[in-house]
């Protein structure tokens, strides 16, 4: 009976929605670890949830597919670009100011760094993980173009700010892949800064508009 009542309560939800997001959080670390011991395919859901301490059935209420388990933590490197774009500053260039504050995931974040960055390089080999980084990437554009549109003098729906924004998450994921394949033996500060800059340096030149081509000469 005690057993029982001890299995009714770990299959039971989070009450609260902080208390959800930490349970998620928590269960994809748990499943990365196990992604990276055995790789994807050799694991199981009931492994992850045994890992866990919880039950299968809690683990499909909180995630759709074992792969999709990777969200929380991928979301981490998404919620470190777009806290930086809430504090861009007015009148500092958006290189510049990714330069000085970037810092790939939140600090809060950063004890999971590793884990993020593995999870990155999993995606280019496994189909489901890279459909589930490039929807969060996708969901992640909004954000991107409320920033971008005032500083454009234009609605955030507008096309061009939409087509800004496209460009600048395109920015980011590329410089992402680079920076998570070359971060295999672990990461130094000095890594995280080459790879801010790299990030800084990719978007200015990708929202750099080309100069128009010069007039043709008049003839008389």
């Amino acid at each position: 009976m005690a057993q029982e009542q001890e299995a009714v309560r770990r299959g039971r939800p989070p009450a609260s929605e902080q208390g959800r997001r930490r349970q998620q959080l928590e269960i994809s670390r748990q499943a990365v670890r196990l992604f990276r011991a055995h790789g994807i395919a050799d694991t199981s859901g009931a492994e992850i949830a045994r890992a866990c301490g919880v039950s299968e059935r809690t683990l499909w209420r909180l995630f759709r597919t074992k792969e999709s388990c990777v969200e929380p933590l991928l979301t981490q490197a998404l919620d470190g670009f777009r806290a930086v774009l809430r504090s861009w500053p007015p009148g500092v260039e958006l290189a510049e100011h990714l330069r000085a504050a970037y810092t790939f995931v939140p600090e809060s974040s950063s004890a999971d760094m590793d884990a993020v960055l593995a999870v990155v390089r999993m995606t280019h080999d496994v189909p489901a993980l890279r459909a589930v980084w490039l929807v969060l990437q996708e969901h992640a554009e909004p954000t991107i173009a409320e920033v971008l549109g005032p500083r454009t003098g234009l609605p955030a729906d507008a096309p061009e700010v939409r087509v800004l924004a496209a460009t600048v998450n395109a920015a980011l994921r590329v410089v992402t892949d680079d920076f998570a394949r070359a971060a295999v033996d672990g990461v130094t500060p000095r890594d995280i800064d080459r790879h801010r800059r790299r990030l800084a340096e990719t978007l200015r030149a990708a929202t750099r508009l080309p100069a128009p081509p010069p007039s043709p000469p008049r003839t008389e």
